[in-house]
């Protein structure tokens, strides 16, 4: 939804007669740029209510005596008998343990009702209790646009140009990748980054965007729950798993031209659920759709979620939701999904099944440009609800490699260790590693490196063929388990390889 719709939807509830109005966001001067704009299309005084100051009117210089308290700024507003519109920002924990500050609200909010005005409060996770939440009209401040990210890069190399000498190098597609970049930012936040990447060598590179996601990555990993990675694997490093790339690649298109997809009927993808063996490349796959696509790569760590506090693993889990949906378009990568939502979870107080019900919620009706890569190794433990239609796009099951699979993963891991593939009897190492996965065979590979290295002798095909005498793949240690997997994925999941 464009700002100037939310500035359209807000005069509509104003003039609706609501009395208490939320806007759902952490960008305060955006709130209050909007709200500066409809005060004057209605002719209403705007008020703002600060802990310093307390309640003043904007236009006007000074503050209303007595109402640095909460209380007695809502207090006053209640006793008011004017049309206007009054601000308060950061008021949530009030809203919860203050019995005289939610009082004077609903008195305020009513009176207000029959004027041509509203109490307006801002913030991104403001809980109503159950006696203020009828009241409520709720808008919802979208992140900024590229062309709002325009509008303030053009702003500020104009304001810096008085000041000194700013020189900008930039190609067509390389303001576009810079804007890009810059998506999920607030304007505060995104305003401070350019500024910081200009001043320092008055000049706005190709080498600044590098800048601009260095800064993002601290924005994202502020909050503990996410973790920005850096992604340099190809699908091209991928060995096999040839139904999963085609796949992926019929959809690069939809991500890299979202306008035209749009004009064609096409959304963009919702995610896949990477069922199989372990160490066959799933977690891989997810940091691989980040680079082919040119997306950012965030890993949701769920291990994090969980507090012994009541309320706060499910307010966790909306901040995390809620930063991903900021960084979009983005790859959001949970690893091992069936060890955040058990099934059968009842040991916590039934916390994981009500974040279980959000997270499912959020997959169904989310809009944001959030593809889930999901990966589980145990189809036991994991719910049967994310199986069902709608959930992902698809669900793939990843085997072990077959022979001229394995007889790649050989060379592929060889080779980014300086080892020629040709030096080696690939073929040889492929048949004598029937049942190993391919995180397996990458481990013979090092494990035959520190052996040569500690003789003091070039790797050989002998070093490798010792170390897989030695190792007992976990087709075997787990062979019941890795078969059951096997036959329940048969006719109900798509095959990666």
């Amino acid at each position: 939804m464009p700002t100037k719709d939310v500035l359209r939807d807000l005069q509509l509830l104003l003039q609706s007669r609501y009395g208490l109005l939320h806007i759902d966001t952490e960008e305060e001067e955006r709130a209050l740029s909007l709200l500066h704009h409809v005060s004057d299309r209605i002719s209403v005084p705007l008020f703002t209510w600060t802990r310093i100051k307390g309640l003043t009117r904007v236009d006007l210089r000074g503050s209303i005596f007595e109402t640095k308290e909460p209380g007695k700024a809502m207090a006053h507003v209640a006793a008011a008998d004017i049309p206007a519109i009054y601000h308060f920002h950061r008021i949530g924990s009030h809203l919860e343990n203050d019995e005289v500050f939610r009082a004077h609200l609903k008195a305020a909010s009513k009176k207000l009702e029959e004027l041509e005005g509203a109490i307006v409060l801002t913030g991104s996770e403001i809980v109503f209790p159950p006696d203020i939440d009828p009241m409520v009209a709720t808008i919802v401040l979208p992140r900024p646009g590229e062309e709002e990210y325009r509008d303030l890069l053009s702003n500020l190399i104009r304001d810096l140009s008085h000041r000194q000498y700013v020189e900008v190098n930039l190609s067509r597609e390389e303001m576009a990748g810079l804007l890009k970049h810059l998506s999920g930012l607030t304007l505060l936040e995104a305003e401070k980054i350019l500024t910081k990447a200009i001043i320092e060598d008055h000049r706005l590179t190709a080498e600044d965007i590098g800048h601009v996601i260095e800064a993002k990555k601290a924005v994202v990993e502020r909050e503990g729950l996410l973790e920005y990675y850096p992604v340099e694997q190809t699908l091209a490093d991928i060995a096999d798993l040839a139904n999963l790339k085609g796949w992926l690649a019929k959809r690069k298109n939809v991500v890299s031209n979202p306008v035209k997809a749009g004009e064609f009927g096409l959304s963009f993808p919702r995610g896949v659920l990477l069922l199989g063996v372990p160490g066959c490349g799933k977690s891989l796959s997810a940091k691989a759709v980040a680079k082919e696509w040119g997306l950012p790569l965030l890993k949701f760590d769920t291990s994090n979620l969980y507090n012994k506090y009541i309320g706060e693993s499910e307010k966790n889990f909306k901040r995390a939701i809620r930063a991903a949906e900021r960084m979009a378009p983005v790859v959001l990568w949970i690893d091992e999904l069936e060890k955040a939502f058990a099934a059968g979870g009842t040991e916590d107080g039934g916390v994981s099944q009500r974040i279980l019900g959000s997270f499912l919620s959020w997959m169904q009706d989310r809009r944001g440009e959030v593809f889930i890569v999901a990966t589980a190794n145990d189809i036991e433990r994991l719910p049967p609800e994310f199986l069902r239609k709608g959930r992902f796009d698809e669900i793939f099951f990843v085997d072990l490699p077959e022979r001229d699979t394995r007889r790649e993963i050989f060379r592929i891991h060889l080779e980014n260790r300086g080892q020629p593939g040709a030096d080696f009897d690939l073929n040889g190492l492929a048949e004598e590693t029937e049942g190993f996965s391919g995180s397996e065979i990458e481990e013979v590979v090092v494990s035959g490196l520190y052996t040569a290295f500690s003789d003091g002798k070039k790797l050989s095909t002998a070093d490798l063929q010792a170390e897989v005498e030695g190792t007992v793949p976990l087709s075997v240690t787990m062979g019941e388990k890795v078969e059951a997997l096997r036959s329940w994925a048969n006719g109900r999941t798509v095959r990666a390889n």
